[in-house]
């Protein structure tokens, strides 16, 4: 009896947020295994890990993705959110690990070709962990010039480990009508 009580905050939350008739989505796999060793340059810095976190992830059609360096960015454990919009005008969450994330997405992305760019950024740090609000456009090709199919905000966890950074959680949202994206994260990225 009080097993079942003891819920986690996220799992109680999840459960008060949700109607009564909807499922539960399974939980992501348990990706325990160990990473591939990520190039230093990779993870050096922020400004690192998500630039190689936008590069992995794009390329053109036909083209397969460096899997293994995408994992190598990866913290054990991370998770990939995306949210998925009701008609009510909320959204559910689907909650990914990095191999249901590969196996989900990779075969659309290698196919179809797949472009996203960080077009804008906001972040808060404290000690060794940071929180980037990532706003992308994201494209087919690799020109700039192409209008995006689609643009948002990646809420990117961090963490450094005392040696190098890792993704912890990239949870996003979609723009969309009705749910555009504000002007503060709109402003131009610094040269870098």
């Amino acid at each position: 009896m009080i097993r079942r009580v003891l819920l986690s905050g996220t799992a109680l939350a999840l459960c008060l947020a949700r109607p009564a008739h909807a499922q539960v989505p399974p939980p992501p796999t348990q990706d325990t295994n160990p990473r591939p060793t990520a190039a230093p340059a990779d993870v050096a810095s922020p400004d690192a890990i998500l630039k190689t976190l936008y590069d992995v992830i794009s390329g053109p059609a036909g083209q397969k993705r460096d899997w293994n360096r995408f994992r190598s960015i990866m913290a054990p454990y991370a998770r990939l959110i995306p949210t998925a919009p009701r008609q009510d005008g909320g959204a559910n969450l689907v909650v990914l690990g990095v191999e249901d994330y590969i196996q989900r997405a990779g075969p659309s992305l290698e196919r179809d070709g797949f472009f996203e760019v960080e077009v804008s950024r906001t972040s808060e740090s404290y000690g060794n962990i940071m929180h980037a609000f990532s706003t992308y456009e994201s494209r087919r090709t690799a020109d700039t010039k192409e209008k995006p199919f689609a643009r948002g905000i990646n809420s990117i966890q961090l963490l450094k480990d005392g040696a190098r950074w890792w993704v912890v959680t990239i949870y996003w949202d979609a723009e969309r009508p009705g749910n555009e994206i504000p002007a503060r994260y709109l402003k131009p990225m610094p040269t870098r």
